[in-house]
Order: structure tokens, then C-alpha cells, then sequence
């Protein structure tokens, strides 16, 4: 017998700044929820991305290189 999914434990919300991450002060911003609460907010620009961490004022800016880095090191133990 199948099991049903039921109800998502994540969800998603994008605003986007601008038509195009080409210029300063354009951005992709992604709040991102569990079980309809906030866990916090990631601010995707051109030169770099931000971490807001659910109901925080302070952010914690992570370049591409820096993003890569930890990705790589995350995904495959490098």
C-alpha cells in the first residue's frame, strides 16, 4: 500500500528585485519556511549572498568563492 505524502514540512517564497542580477542593488530574495514558521532568509546578488537566520536583524554575508568553498566541502567532503 502506498504511503500518502501529507503535509510539506518546507516551503519557499521568492521576491525578486530587478529583472536581471546584473547591477548593485538588484537581488533574489528566498524566505524560506518549516512547518509555517520562518527559518530564515537567503538575499541572492551579484557579487555575493546573505544569510538571515529565522526572526534575526543581523546578516552574514558569504561570497561566491567563499559559497563554492563550503558547498564543495559539504557535498563532497573536500
Amino acid at each position: 500500500m502506498k504511503k500518502g505524502h501529507g503535509k510539506r514540512k518546507h516551503a519557499v517564497k521568492a521576491k525578486l528585485k530587478g529583472f536581471e542580477l546584473t547591477r548593485a542593488g538588484t537581488s533574489l530574495n528566498l524566505l524560506i519556511y518549516a512547518d509555517e514558521q520562518k527559518i530564515g532568509e537567503l538575499v541572492v546578488g551579484r557579487g555575493s549572498l546573505f544569510w538571515y537566520g529565522g526572526r534575526r536583524k543581523k546578516r552574514k554575508r558569504i561570497d561566491w568563492s567563499a559559497f563554492s568553498r563550503k558547498m564543495d566541502e559539504l557535498a563532497y567532503g573536500l
